[in-house]
């Protein structure tokens, strides 16, 4: 697939069932990507009114949300506060995925038949749509599953090569296990040493201490821009260029950024970033890998076969350029498309308003839940610092009873460690109740939240919980074994 090239091909739009985007009846259209592109637009342009002078009407915004309108045996509407996990999928995402399945399901970058060709415009659509979402060349944005095949892609081909015995590797205490296991495990293999900066009594990381591992000279330098279990957000750009001074090579883990905030890789100035599609409001099993393209150009295959070659011999074989040197076998295409459509959703609500509507729930239920006697909530002090996770716990009770009271409400929270074991162990934690705010959630969500909470305390009342107490919040990290 050459980028740039017309490559037309007859049929109706890509992104939609939608009779508002279809060719009139009898005809067919003449489309390039740009035209699917254009035609994609249409499906948002409705969300766009959806924010006024900076401020978002989430109530609108939830009635595009299918899964929201359901209720519980008792009438109440689902609350649905596990965003941070993985958001709801808007009608338009849900549309996508079903008109392509249903109208031109086919492999992409082989045939010469329509439906491939359809399905090859609306699948390299979505890449420029994706790399335009993070201000990207679309020819460094590589399609993946999700953040942690990305972030073991990097370790597995740039850092294989480029990382030697005693090279120094920084993480940082906050970071998911998404963003730290694959560092030890290459540590590992190359002998080279990792080290991580801390958090101070604040909720944020050290910088003097990351400044102190700095003038050791790392090779790689991996963090995530927002924390995952208590929404601490991070300086990226500021840490990356600290990083780049330093002289090493800069990893961000953008999973929880990149839903709810502008994100741009120029000014950041990293040199891979990841994050998942699923948290997007895209489909499970689809995700981006964002890699400087002269990085990229060096790096080996993360995983060989048909698609990522340009020649193969009996002797040996040459590689593709990239991206499609590392998206080895028949992706999944609709799973991309529907990524293409959820972000350009985002792109037309405005992420600055979302970001600011999620801050101002999340701030809303910090006030909430402690006046609740026994509430203590975890995360940085400055608001300046945090985003619309709330991360807290009930004197006594442990964070999976109060879960399951608040389900009882129609209220999903998550309750457990979060993938962030080192953290929790930092922290003198065993787990943690996390509300995550999105843009479709409402004051009414936050006021569902602090009553069930209090409910929960006067339900069951203080208990002796420790961490000896079996965890009953079914998060598979809610073990107090250390990662």
């Amino acid at each position: 697939f050459s980028y740039g090239a017309p490559d037309q091909l007859s049929g109706t739009d890509f992104a939609s069932g939608d009779p508002r985007c279809a060719a009139p009846e009898g005809e067919t259209t003449t489309m390039t990507r740009s035209t699917l592109v254009d035609r994609q637009s249409v499906l948002t342009a409705a969300s766009a009114a959806h924010v006024t002078n900076n401020v978002i009407d989430a109530e609108a915004i939830r009635v595009e949300f299918p899964i929201l309108a359901q209720t519980n045996a008792r009438g109440q509407r689902l609350s649905y506060l596990d965003s941070a996990a993985s958001a709801q999928k808007p009608v338009q995402v849900l549309d996508a995925l079903d008109d392509y399945y249903r109208r031109y399901n086919a492999n992409i970058h082989r045939g010469v038949y329509s439906l491939s060709e359809q399905a090859t415009n609306a699948y390299e659509a979505a890449r420029e749509q994706v790399a335009s979402f993070i201000n990207a060349q679309p020819r460094e944005c590589i399609f993946v599953p999700n953040t942690t095949e990305a972030i073991n892609l990097v370790a597995q081909t740039w850092g294989r090569e480029n990382l030697d015995p005693g090279d120094l590797i920084i993480n940082t205490v906050l970071d998911h296990h998404s963003n730290l296991v694959p560092w030890q495990l290459l540590a590992r293999q190359t002998g080279a040493r990792t080290a991580y900066v801390p958090i101070r009594a604040d909720g944020q990381l050290d910088l003097q201490h990351f400044e102190t591992l700095l003038a050791q000279g790392p090779k790689l330098v991996a963090f995530s821009h927002v924390s995952n279990a208590v929404g601490t957000v991070n300086d990226a750009v500021w840490l990356t260029q600290r990083a780049k001074a330093a002289g090493a090579t800069v990893v961000i883990d953008a999973a929880q950024s990149a839903p709810h905030r502008p994100l741009d890789v120029q000014a950041i100035g990293c040199d891979f970033l990841a994050f998942s599609g699923h948290k997007v409001m895209g489909p499970m099993g689809s995700g981006v890998l964002f890699g400087r393209y002269e990085r990229l150009a060096e790096m080996p295959p993360f995983m060989a076969g048909g698609g990522m070659v340009a020649n193969v011999t009996l002797d040996g074989a040459t590689w593709a350029d990239a991206p499609a040197r590392f998206e080895a076998g028949t992706p999944a295409v609709g799973e991309a498309i529907g990524l293409g459509v959820a972000t350009r959703y985002l792109d037309t609500l405005d992420r600055t308003a979302v970001a600011a509507h999620e801050e101002h729930l999340a701030e809303l239920a910090r006030a909430g839940l402690s006046e609740i006697p026994g509430v203590e909530l975890h995360g940085p002090l400055s608001a300046s610092a945090r985003s619309g996770i709330v991360g807290f716990t009930v004197e006594g009770l442990h964070p999976g009873e109060v879960a399951e009271v608040l389900d009882d409400d129609h209220v999903a929270v998550r309750a457990g460690r979060h993938c962030c074991h080192p953290l929790f162990n930092a922290l003198g934690l065993d787990a943690i109740i996390r509300a995550s705010f999105y843009v479709y959630n409402t004051e009414d969500d936050v006021n569902r939240l602090i009553n069930g909470v209090d409910r929960a305390r006067r339900l069951l009342g203080p208990r002796s919980f420790s961490a000896a107490t079996p965890a009953r919040s079914g998060d598979p990290c809610s073990s107090r074994q250390s990662a």
